[in-house]
């Protein structure tokens, strides 16, 4: 049998190497440290718009962190974007809240704006005025910011930024990661840029980041006992993947661009089959096409096509099950329209890593047209 294609592998750059011989060189082998500096540097320089970044051990700590400094607590309820990987809910039920789940529209999967209004409207008849709003950038692709962000400002809401799949994305050629009052980032080992587990929450306040680290690492008061006043957590990122992380910067560009030819390259070779269609980017949006995703008539299509590529060892997956699909999270209130379990029924994302090879592509695309042909 051939080699496997995997969905997203990690891809090394050449420099994370060195970064890792100075962490162990120096004896930085610590959840601190000189890369750790460093990396949230380079991300801050990268992003811009004034964004200060905290480097965490994942983005799902990113996101607890973020709810905790919006005082996220036992009995509040936060909207999430139901079209997304669980762990963008999961850290609302760590709080005691409840998820509030909110369907997409169609021109970019993401958090439709009719129906995050509608919600917000409803929740404040029933006397539960949501205390914050996670949206995400499914897949890469910017959800609409401008509409979002002024429902949210208008009935004085805070949003949460769910950027793990959007780093090197923008939306009016400003960096996604940048909007939210809180954004987070995933680089896990799939993600465009990885430190194997890790991610960061970015902010343009200074007390808010301050704050982030403070409980990142164990709450710990400026004292010379170990004096305790808040509960902490152990969610710094260590020298060490903070050092695989520099030499990922280096590449970042890079690897969207390599996605995003990955995403040109299925468009250009398989949009003459009628039964697959793409998401096309809307003006202003810009994609780094972490996943290149297509669209089949059915289920049963998509499920055969998925089918056909594992026996031609190509992994493949559906797109995110909606979260009111979730058997976790059936209690919980939804505004739906729709689209979710619709993309979810015909939706597939194919191998998209930076490191695929022509010859890699070219089986893909080869077993997807034999596929259609059969």
């Amino acid at each position: 049998m051939e080699s496997k294609i995997w969905l997203s592998s990690p891809h090394m750059g050449g420099n994370e190497q060195s970064y890792v011989n100075n962490a162990f060189d120096t004896n930085w082998i610590a959840p601190l440290g000189p890369h750790v500096d460093g990396f949230e540097n380079e991300i801050q320089n990268y992003l811009k718009e004034d964004s200060l970044v905290a480097a965490l051990s994942s983005g799902t700590a990113a996101l607890h962190l973020a709810l905790i400094l919006l005082n996220v607590k036992q009995g509040d309820e936060v909207i999430c974007q139901s079209k997304t990987f669980s762990a963008s809910a999961n850290p609302i039920v760590y709080q005691g809240a409840t998820p509030v789940f909110i369907d997409s529209e169609e021109d970019t999967w993401n958090m439709s704006p009719e129906v995050l209004e509608t919600a917000i409207q409803d929740r404040i008849k029933k006397g539960k005025k949501p205390k914050a709003i996670i949206a995400v950038h499914l897949y890469g692709m910017p959800y609409k910011a401008t509409e979002i962000h002024s429902i949210a400002n208008s009935y004085h809401i805070p949003v949460i930024e769910d950027s793990a799949e959007a780093l090197g994305s923008t939306y009016k050629n400003i960096k996604c990661g940048t909007f939210g009052d809180i954004a987070i980032l995933s680089f896990n080992g799939n993600k465009i840029i990885t430190t194997s587990g890790g991610g960061a929450l970015v902010t343009k306040n200074k007390a808010i980041r301050e704050k982030a680290i403070f409980l990142a690492t164990q709450a710990r008061d400026n004292a010379v006992e170990y004096l305790h006043s808040s509960i902490g957590y152990n969610y710094r990122l260590s020298n060490v993947l903070a050092g695989i992380g520099r030499g990922q910067m280096e590449v970042l560009e890079d690897r969207v661009y390599a996605r995003r030819q990955n995403y040109d390259t299925y468009k250009a070779t398989l949009s003459a089959i009628e039964e697959i269609t793409f998401l096309d980017e809307p003006k202003d949006f810009y994609s780094n096409r972490w996943l290149s995703c297509i669209l089949t008539p059915s289920e049963t299509i998509r499920e055969g096509l998925r089918l056909k590529l594992l026996e031609n060892n190509i992994e493949s997956r559906p797109l995110w099950k909606p979260m009111h699909q979730q058997p976790v999270f059936k209690s919980c209130p939804s505004y739906l329209n729709g689209v979710s379990d619709d993309l979810f029924k015909k939706g597939l994302c194919l191998p998209s890593g930076s490191n695929l090879t022509e010859s890699e592509l070219d089986r893909v695309i080869t077993a997807i047209k034999t596929y259609f042909r059969a």
